[in-house]
């Protein structure tokens, strides 16, 4: 009943909104669930015959089912987004959606690694193994640059401008800024090229890409991800780590060392400052020590 309109709004995310083809389907996936649940209660209706009502029943179904405050809250901007469509196309004149309100979103933070837990995780490496040396250079990139895990496996060799410092990175919605890269990691990353990546035959439609398996292929998000699963665990952390705790870890440290939240934000490819503002969650007794170091009421005589 809905094709014609999921099919508009389609074009309407490509053409007009410049979407990429993952965000895309989110989209429509979120859309989707919407339809269902208006079949499944037999609301056989028009979008401009959806209520704010309607959508509240919806909203509340997907809380029931246990969805976190993050999946709610993109499901319901998928939503919001679908109705604004509608309404900048005439195919409805109110939007039932304009007061629509997404669960208050406690965002859990993941657990950071200090420097001295990612020097262990990073020294478990079997450096006599091509596959050591390779991901070696990996966690250096990932932790130097703050990558996230697609980021680091779409790596291209020629986005690489090691002799100054910076690496061009192909982020989310396809958008794309430049890093800066640490010594360490350019480094590894030349000790890799030269004796682990010139002996690989890369598969078809691989020739650019850094980081390769020993077939000759790209690396999988979920093969990041068992990698540093399986060193954190011999360097004995029991804290829950992931190729994003890499991430995390980093901007952590560097806004902890003082740097600009706006300068993490770029490097990080944040659309947004609220969404770097998570990195400003300082332990209270670093506050505590911090307070006592530097207020003068501390320093009465």
């Amino acid at each position: 009943m809905w094709e014609s309109y999921l099919s508009g709004f389609k074009a309407w995310l490509q053409l007009e909104k410049s979407l990429s083809e993952n965000s895309v389907e989110a989209y429509l996936n979120d859309i989707g669930k919407l339809c269902s649940y208006l079949q499944i209660n037999d609301f056989k209706k028009s979008p401009g015959e959806i209520t704010l009502k309607d959508l509240e029943g919806f909203t509340r179904q997907i809380n029931e089912l246990g969805m976190s405050a993050t999946s709610q809250s993109r499901i319901i901007s998928g939503i919001k987004s679908f109705f604004k469509y509608c309404v900048i196309e005439n195919i409805i004149h109110h939007n039932p959606a304009l007061l629509l309100e997404s669960p208050r979103n406690r965002r859990k933070l993941p657990d950071v690694l200090s420097f001295e837990e990612i020097e262990a995780i990073i020294e478990k490496l079997d450096l006599s193994l091509a596959e050591g040396v390779r991901n070696k250079a990996i966690l250096e990139t990932m932790y130097s640059c703050g990558l996230r895990v697609s980021e680091v496996v779409n790596l291209k060799i020629s986005c690489l401008f090691l002799d100054v410092g910076f690496i061009r990175v192909t982020g989310k919605g396809d958008k794309e800024r430049l890093v800066p890269i640490g010594s360490e990691a350019i480094k590894h990353i030349q000790i890799y090229l030269k004796n682990i990546r010139s002996h690989i035959k890369p598969q078809n439609g691989q020739t650019d890409t850094l980081f390769l398996n020993r077939r000759g292929g790209k690396l999988s998000r979920v093969m990041i991800f068992l990698i540093i699963k399986d060193l954190a665990k011999k360097a004995s952390i029991t804290k829950t780590v992931s190729p994003h705790t890499f991430r995390h870890s980093f901007a952590t440290h560097l806004v902890e060392g003082g740097a600009d939240l706006r300068a993490v934000q770029e490097m990080l490819g944040h659309e947004s400052i609220t969404t770097t503002e998570i990195y400003t969650h300082l332990d209270r007794e670093y506050l505590r020590q911090t307070l006592i170091a530097h207020h003068p009421a501390y320093h009465r005589k």
